[in-house]
């Protein structure tokens, strides 16, 4: 990686994991990196990896220019009331939590009439631990374009990113890629049980359901196709297929996966009405 300035990490749970692993690969120091986290096991494991680290707000993290908020949205006003008092000026502020607007953390990073100006939303998920991830991110209009640069790369190193302009369309990707893995569970889920019904074992329901999966997403991926004409090419008229997807019609496949991320596009905006105010 090109970043040279020292990187924290508050919160050192899955995502932090994912990521810093993932600069790691890429070839950035352990001692560019702090990480923050009340689990004493966390602390030790990143100590042991050479990283510095810290079981609250320090001196050390003064001296990174680059913050990654990584705790629950309901713990995030009372982090940041206490990590605003050793921010620096230039110091880029990114959070990966749902439901926190970037206007919101602004204010509570500096105040109502005077936000910090470099604040950056993030959001990531899961795949990001095996370098697959999917991330979304949106700066305020005051973040440098080399700011963003050093942004996009840190989530570069776990996948692909793609950035937008507003705080409804950060919602959004909560809804298709940042909840999304949890659908993909389910369904896979839904087939390895079906495959065990159908008089399969478990391991090979789950080996037949995988790679399945695996080739339709490459083959969806590398084709210049619609996904719609791949599923048309495997669908005869009258046959097995066809007889599989009329089940899922009458279900109301398609609407009941439309509600689905509705309600997490929903609930993003709940949160951030919850949790969205300044720490008492």
């Amino acid at each position: 990686m090109k970043n040279t300035q020292k990187i924290a990490f508050i919160g050192g749970g899955n995502m932090a994991t994912a990521l810093i692993e993932g600069m790691l690969k890429r070839g950035l120091s352990p001692e560019s990196i702090h990480v923050i986290d009340i689990n004493e096991q966390v602390q030790g494991h990143w100590r042991s990896r050479g990283l510095s680290v810290g079981a609250d707000v320090d001196q050390h993290l003064g001296q990174c220019g680059l913050w990654v908020l990584a705790v629950k949205p309901q713990q995030m006003a009372q982090v940041v009331a206490r990590a605003k008092t050793v921010l620096q000026p230039g110091t880029v502020v990114v959070s990966i939590a749902a439901g926190i607007s970037s206007q919101a953390l602004s204010q509570w990073l500096g105040t109502e009439s005077e936000p910090w100006p470099a604040v950056i939303r993030a959001m990531p998920n899961t795949p990001a631990l095996v370098e697959k991830g999917m991330t979304g991110l949106l700066a305020n209009a005051q973040v440098a374009p080399q700011q963003c640069e050093q942004v996009q790369e840190l989530f570069a190193a776990v996948g692909e990113v793609t950035w937008v302009q507003s705080e409804e369309m950060i919602d959004a990707i909560i809804a298709v890629s940042g909840s999304g893995p949890a659908y993909v569970f389910r369904f896979i889920e839904a087939m390895v049980a079906g495959g065990e019904q159908l008089g399969m074992n478990a391991e090979q329901a789950k080996q037949l359901t995988l790679a399945t999966i695996e080739g339709a997403l490459t083959l969806a991926r590398q084709s210049a196709d619609p996904v719609s004409v791949l599923r048309e090419r495997v669908t005869s008229k009258g046959g097995t297929t066809a007889a599989a997807l009329d089940v899922l019609e009458h279900g109301q496949f398609l609407q009941l996966i439309g509600q689905a991320m509705k309600a997490a596009h929903d609930r993003a905006g709940a949160l951030s009405r919850e949790f969205g105010r300044p720490a008492d």
